[in-house]
C-alpha cells in the first residue's frame, strides 16, 4: 500500500530484456536506504517488487510482460526519470491517500490547460 506521494525522483540506470519481461535497474538514494529484496516500491505509481539490491543507491525490479503492456514502463530507457515511493509501514503518517499501485491500464490525456498556478487535465480511461 502506498500514499501516492512521491518520495524521490529516481533514474533508470538500465532496462534489460529478459525471457520473462524486463529488468529495471533504478538509482534512488533515499528510497534505497532501507530496502531489502522482496520489498515493494512504487515506480511511476506502479507497484514493483525489489528483486535484488546493487551498490550506490541502486535496486533491481523484474517487470512482467503484462505490466509492460498495461503501463508506461515499456517506454523507460537509461536516463529516464521515475517517481519513487516506498511502501507504507504500520505507524507511518498518511499524508496522501491509500493507493495499491496495481495497474489495470494506461489512460490518455485528452486536454490540459492552466488555471492560475494549477494544471487542469482531462483523461480518458482505458
Amino acid at each position: 500500500m502506498f500514499t501516492g506521494l512521491v518520495e524521490e525522483l529516481g533514474e533508470v540506470q538500465s532496462r534489460q530484456q529478459s525471457s520473462s519481461g524486463a529488468v529495471l535497474v533504478i538509482k534512488g538514494d533515499l528510497v534505497r536506504k532501507d530496502l531489502k529484496s522482496g520489498d515493494s516500491v512504487a515506480v511511476n505509481g506502479i507497484c514493483l517488487t525489489v528483486s535484488r539490491l546493487g551498490g550506490a543507491g541502486v535496486f533491481y525490479a523484474d517487470v512482467m510482460p503484462e505490466t509492460l503492456r498495461r503501463t508506461n514502463l515499456h517506454e523507460l530507457r537509461q536516463g529516464s526519470k521515475v517517481n519513487l515511493e516506498r511502501a507504507l509501514r504500520a505507524g507511518d503518517r498518511l499524508g496522501g491517500h491509500f493507493v495499491s499501485g496495481h495497474i489495470d491500464g494506461t489512460g490518455e490525456i485528452l486536454s490540459c490547460s492552466r488555471e492560475g498556478n494549477a494544471g487542469i487535465y482531462h483523461f480518458a480511461a482505458p
